[in-house]
Parts: C-alpha cells; structure tokens; sequence
C-alpha cells in the first residue's frame, strides 16, 4: 500500500484527498517506483476541475504526469529507453497516471535513468515543460542558427514560468533571438539565459515592436493579450499565423484556427485543440532522452520555485492556479 493523492470528486482543489492505495507487483515490461518528487503541473489540476467533461467512472481519478525516484522492483524485460532498470537505480518517469504518490508502478518504456547531478526535484519538472517547449518549436518550424536561412526571433510570452524558462533556454541554444515577458523581478534571470525581457501589460506591443520583428511566437499564458500582441506582430512583419502556437488559450485556438498543444492532457490532443495540429506524444516521449542528456551536463537549468509535502498538494493546485509560480512546483511525498 502506498499514500497517493486522488480528486473524489470534480471541482476545485479541496476535492483532493490522501487514500493508501495498493501497488501492483511489476510484471514484464514494469517497475514499481519509490516516488521522491513528483512534478505538479497545470494538466493535473486541469483534469479534475471538469473542463474535460464529468464522467463518474473515471472517480477517484489519480493525479501526477511526472516523478522522480529509485527504483524497488523490476519486472522481467524491464527496459527504458535509456537502458534496462534495476532495484536501486535512480530514475525519472513520464508519462506516469498517478504521480502524486509514495510509490508507483510504471510501463518501464516510461521510465529514463537520472542524470546524478540532478536533484530529484530538478529531474521531476524537467521531462513535461522541456518537451512541451520543444513540441512547440516543432509545430512552429522554428529555425536555428546555421540551417541555411536567418535565425528566427521568438516571443515566448510568461517567460518566467517553467514552460517559458525551459523555451528560452532551448531556443537559445539553437541561436534564436529570444524576447519574453515576465515581470521586472524576473528580467535579470531571463537575461542570465540569454533572452531579452520585456514587461507584459498595457504597452507590450509597442515594447516588443521597439525591440525588432519578430518571425515566431509562443505563448505559454492564454491572456487576450498574448494572442493578440503575438498575431498584431507577426502580421505586421508579414509572418503566417501558422508560426505562433499556444498552449492555454485553447478556445481562441478553435475559433480561429491558431496552433495549440497539450489541449488534453500533456502531449495530446483534445478539448479546445485546432485541428491542424497533431497530437505530439511520439515526439514529446522522443524528446526525453535528450532533455535528461542537456540537464545532465549542464546545458540546461530546472528552476524548482516551491515544494510541498504529498499532503498539501490541494495548497501546491491553489499556487499553481494564481499563475505566479516562477518556475516548477514539487510534491514531496
């Protein structure tokens, strides 16, 4: 049996409790997890709130699409894409359906061994927000340094947030010019990677036109603001709406036929999702291997803002749900 966390009901929140749960012995192709940290994300609370539909069958719905962790059991044939898993080695995993939890058994085809000089925190918001970013980049043909054309310069609005650290960092490693809102608390850290901050609120137009074209964005917020600043820019530069993509404003993104991902969950299809973009699972789990290789050597920093115990993860959803978080939120079971 193991503590875990589960929505008893849709809602808010306070509909998530704490049930000791059984766990499966692994078989062929499985392990079972000793849960470190778990990465909490806006998917999660995004699956209980009902904006997915109420079905009654899927109660008590188990939450968390990422872990990190060791190892304790495994089945025969257990074999992730970074190799075969045993008793002992320390681990990430997603995607996962249950995260939030003290242990938990997983397809080892999920399962990818943890760089040593990532913290487990660090490991647990990594594997999400770093394949989102760079499903994004894909869905938006975004163009590096040296490919036989100009650089693009990419807006990433909500810079400071995980998804928006992680975008920033991977688009300047392919030598685009990054601009990213954020507060002005947060301007000194996007510098540190490299991106050029701008503040968001009245104005933003003006700021990011004053700062040059733009040929891409990325927006990682969902506000009005976003969109239409990003549409306005790229229209004045001559730039097909096709090279911005969102991944909140999901009804915006229908009705007008923008780019949107991770509408049902982290990597599909679903809800809200313009139909011109294809569900990006096989290239987000693709992803993984080489996000744990950048991280690993340093080439790639997870921001961790706050952590909470498993207990409090009702308190971790409320923080998430402020849109403040400055960086990844982490469950401590």
């Amino acid at each position: 049996m193991a503590l875990s966390v589960v929505a008893t009901a849709f809602g808010g929140p306070d509909v998530l409790e704490l049930r000791d749960l059984p766990v499966p012995d692994p078989g062929p192709g499985e392990v079972v997890v000793d849960v470190r940290a778990a990465g909490a994300n806006p998917a999660d609370w995004k699956r209980y709130s009902g904006q997915r539909g109420f079905d009654p069958s899927t109660l008590p719905l188990r939450i968390g699409f990422e872990i990190a962790g060791v190892v304790s059991e495994a089945g025969p044939d257990a074999k992730g894409p970074t190799g075969t898993l045993r008793p002992g080695d320390e681990v990430v995993a997603f995607r996962v359906f249950g995260g939030y939890a003290e242990q938990l058994l997983v397809p080892a085809k999920d399962v990818l061994h943890k760089p040593a000089s990532l913290s487990f925190e660090q490991a647990s918001g990594l594997l999400l927000a770093g394949s989102t970013a760079l499903h994004a980049f894909d869905v938006i043909g975004l163009h590096g340094a040296g490919e036989g054309h100009s650089a693009d310069t990419l807006l990433v609005h909500g810079g400071a947030g995980a998804v928006g650290l992680l975008a920033a960092q991977l688009a300047r490693q392919r030598g685009v010019r990054v601009i990213a809102t954020a507060s002005p608390a947060r301007h000194d850290q996007l510098r540190a990677y490299g991106a050029v901050p701008v503040e968001y609120g009245p104005g933003l137009h003006e700021r990011v036109e004053a700062l040059g074209p733009i040929t891409a964005a990325f927006d990682c917020v969902g506000t009005d603001e976003a969109v239409d600043v990003s549409l306005a820019l790229l229209a004045a530069n001559g730039v097909d709406k096709n090279r911005f993509v969102t991944i909140a404003a999901f009804a915006r993104a229908a009705a007008e036929g923008l780019g949107a991902i991770g509408g049902h969950g982290p990597g599909s299809g679903g809800h809200g999702m313009s139909p011109h973009v294809r569900p990006g699972q096989e290239f987000r789990d693709n992803a993984r291997a080489e996000l744990l290789r950048l991280a690993g050597q340093g080439d790639l920093e997870v921001v961790v803002d706050r952590t909470f115990p498993l207990r409090e993860a009702a308190a971790a959803h409320r923080y998430l749900q402020t849109g403040h978080a400055r960086g990844k939120v982490v469950l401590i079971p």
